[in-house]
């Protein structure tokens, strides 16, 4: 039985994500990351040749871009929902992964099978025990030299707060979660062994208040697109992001941040 359950905190478990994948069965409804863990991987290593693995991978989309950069690619997750998508999505784009089903904290990989390990919106789900245990079984199936990629929530976001008030309310979508800060998380990393090598922070788009009001509009029959696209507007907009993505500021205003780690 989980820990959570036996104290009576509240947990991320099986049924939320099946339930959460049921209902976005519909992929176009479900927003993409675009291109970050493709963009932020490139920055520390070749993606051609290279065995990589997503823990938790959900709809894909992450990895996806990975096998047109020449990567061979793993897709692992737990519920069956995502599976299904992930199943679907690949013959439809004609994308050749391999798709398993498993368990993060039981890994059915011999030790040093990958050159890259990353996980997007995973490690977020576990406390810290849990979460300790999880990256260590992600960096046993590591090559020596290779990288782990892990991707939080940002701790200091209106998103943060907003989210721990629907916690409290027993509402929110995946049962519970927490959000780092990046040297938080650079130092998780470092006190397991590996060397944090790259950074990156990554701001909401569209913005958090646009989605949160398109939830809201749509509990009341309301549908807005998906993504509002105001030229020039938008363009403006997508230049200023380019321009400070690079810089320090995403890390500590962006949604989300990322650390890539190096196992020496």
């Amino acid at each position: 039985m989980n820990p959570g359950a036996q104290s009576g905190l509240r947990e991320s478990r099986r049924e939320h994500w099946e339930s959460f994948w049921d209902e976005k069965q519909d992929v176009q409804d479900v927003y993409s990351n675009a291109d970050r863990i493709v963009r932020n991987l490139s920055e520390v290593t070749d993606l051609r040749g290279k065995r990589i693995l997503e823990i938790g991978a959900g709809t894909g989309r992450d990895s996806f871009p990975l096998v047109e950069r020449g990567a061979i690619v793993y897709q692992l997750d737990y519920a069956e929902n995502s599976l299904r998508i992930l199943k679907r999505m690949a013959a439809g784009a004609g994308y050749d992964v391999i798709i398993l089903g498993g368990d993060t904290f039981r890994l059915p990989f011999r030790d040093g099978s990958f050159d890259v390990v990353f996980h997007q919106g995973l490690l977020e789900h576990f406390r810290v025990p849990q979460a300790e245990l999880l990256l260590r079984e992600n960096i046993r199936v590591i090559k020596p030299g290779g990288y782990l990629l892990v991707d939080v929530p940002q701790r200091y976001h209106l998103y943060t707060l907003v989210k721990h008030l629907l916690i409290t309310m027993n509402v929110w979508f995946a049962g519970w979660e927490r959000s780092f800060s990046a040297p938080e998380l650079r130092g998780v990393l470092r006190s397991l062994g590996l060397v944090p090598v790259y950074s990156y922070g990554e701001w909401m788009m569209p913005s958090f208040f646009y989605r949160a009001l398109r939830e809201v509009l749509k509990k009341a029959g309301v549908t807005l697109p998906l993504y509002l696209d105001l030229k020039p507007f938008s363009l403006i907009r997508a230049r200023i992001r380019q321009l400070l993505l690079p810089t320090f500021l995403p890390l500590y205003t962006g949604i989300s941040i990322g650390v890539v780690g190096q196992k020496r």
